[in-house]
C-alpha cells in the first residue's frame, strides 16, 4: 500500500511539474494585505410597516347589503367593498332633484318679471318701490335655486356613502360587519393596508442617535441579501419614556422585492469612517464550510489559511475580520494557488 501511495505521488508530481511549471510559488500573483478606510457601519433591527393602513367606517346609517371582499383580497382603488340600503337615499335623492328643478323655474319667472319691470321702470311707468320689491324677488328666488343645489349634493353625497369604497388599491386585512347587520356613523366596516410605499420602524438607542441623525448613508437589507435604498429618513425628536430609544422611520424604494408589513430587516447607517484589514474579494475561496485565502510565505511555500469574512466593499474588496494580519501576501488567483499546494504536497510525498 505504501509504495502505491509513492507511485501516485510520483505520477502527481511528474504532472504537475509537465503541465502546471508555470504555476511555481514565485509566479504567483500576490498582493500584500492592507488596511482601508472604510464605512463605519452600524446595524439595527428594523420592522416593515404599511405607509397606507386603514380602517374604513360607515358615514350614514344603514343595514348591510352586501360585502364585497373578505381578508386577504387585493383591491383596486375606488372599488366598491360594502354597499349598504340605499332606499332613503335615493328617496330624498329624488325630493332634491324634484326641489332644484321648481327652484329653477321660480327663479326663471323671478327673472323675467324683473327683466320687465325694469324696461317698464327705465320708462317711469312704475314706481321705484315696484322695482326694488321685482328686484327682491329675483334674489330670493335665487337664493331659494342655490339652496336646492346644495339640497342636491348632499343627497347625492348621502347616496354615494351607501358605496363604501376602497381609499387606495392594497389587502383586505380584516373584516368587521356582515351582511344583515345596522352599520352606524363611525362604525368600522374593513381594514386594509397598501403594499405600494412601505417604510421600517427602528428604535435606535439614545447614545447613538446623534451619529444616526448625522448620517447621511443609510440602506435596509432584507432576509434574503437584498438591499434597498431608502428614500427619506425620519428622526422623531422625543424619546421613549420606557425603553429611552429614539424613533427612526426609514421610507423605502422596494419595487418588486416582496416586502410585507411586519417582517424584519437590519437597518444599516454609515457613520463615519474607520480602518479595516481588506484583501481583494477574488482572493477568497470557499472550501466546504471553510473561508480561506491562499497565503505565501517568506519561504515561498504556498499554505490556505482559514480567515473570517467580513462585508464586501464596493471597490472589489473584502474586510477580514481575522486570520490574516497586515503585510502578508495572498494570492489573487485562487486557482493558480491551489495547484501549486498540490504540487507542494505531492512533491513532500515523494520525499
Amino acid at each position: 500500500m505504501s509504495r502505491l501511495r509513492i507511485c501516485l505521488a510520483t505520477v502527481f508530481a511528474f504532472l504537475f511539474a509537465t503541465v502546471g511549471h508555470h504555476l511555481s510559488a514565485a509566479e504567483l500573483e500576490t498582493i500584500a494585505v492592507g488596511y482601508q478606510q472604510v464605512p463605519h457601519i452600524y446595524r439595527l433591527d428594523g420592522v416593515i410597516e404599511a405607509v397606507n393602513q386603514t380602517t374604513v367606517s360607515a358615514q350614514i346609517s344603514g343595514q348591510v347589503e352586501a360585502v364585497l371582499f373578505d381578508v386577504d383580497d387585493y383591491v383596486e382603488k375606488g372599488e366598491i367593498i360594502v354597499r349598504l340600503n340605499d332606499k332613503q337615499p335615493a328617496s330624498r335623492l329624488k325630493q332634491a332633484q324634484a326641489d332644484l328643478k321648481e327652484a329653477s323655474a321660480r327663479f326663471q319667472e323671478a327673472e323675467e318679471e324683473f327683466d320687465r319691470i325694469k324696461g317698464v321702470f327705465e320708462k317711469k311707468a312704475v314706481s321705484e318701490k315696484a322695482m326694488d320689491a321685482a328686484e327682491a324677488a329675483k334674489k330670493a328666488a335665487q337664493a331659494r335655486r342655490e339652496a336646492a343645489r346644495a339640497a342636491l349634493e348632499q343627497a347625492t353625497e348621502q347616496l354615494e356613502y351607501t358605496r363604501v369604497r376602497a381609499p387606495y388599491s392594497g389587502i383586505v386585512t380584516e373584516r368587521h360587519i356582515e351582511v344583515g347587520e345596522t352599520a352606524q356613523p363611525g362604525k368600522p366596516l374593513m381594514s386594509g393596508l397598501s403594499l405600494e410605499e412601505l417604510r421600517v420602524n427602528v428604535d435606535v438607542p439614545q447614545i447613538m442617535i446623534n451619529p444616526v441623525r448625522e448620517s447621511d448613508d443609510a440602506y435596509v437589507v432584507t432576509p434574503d441579501g437584498n438591499v434597498v435604498p431608502v428614500s427619506k429618513k425620519t428622526v422623531f425628536n422625543f424619546a421613549d419614556s420606557a425603553s429611552h430609544t429614539f424613533r427612526v422611520r426609514l421610507d423605502l424604494k422596494a419595487e418588486d422585492l416582496f416586502l410585507f408589513p411586519g417582517m424584519f430587516v437590519k437597518a444599516v447607517f454609515e457613520i463615519g469612517q474607520q480602518p479595516a484589514l481588506t484583501v481583494p474579494t477574488v482572493a477568497i475561496v470557499r472550501r466546504s464550510e471553510v473561508t480561506a485565502v491562499y497565503v505565501l510565505s517568506d519561504q515561498g511555500r504556498v499554505s490556505m489559511r482559514a480567515i473570517r469574512k467580513g462585508r464586501d466593499l464596493t471597490n472589489n474588496y473584502t474586510v477580514v475580520l481575522a486570520g490574516l494580519e497586515e503585510g502578508e501576501r495572498v494570492a489573487i488567483e485562487p486557482v493558480a494557488a491551489g495547484i501549486q499546494l498540490k504540487q507542494q504536497y505531492a512533491t513532500r510525498s515523494t520525499d
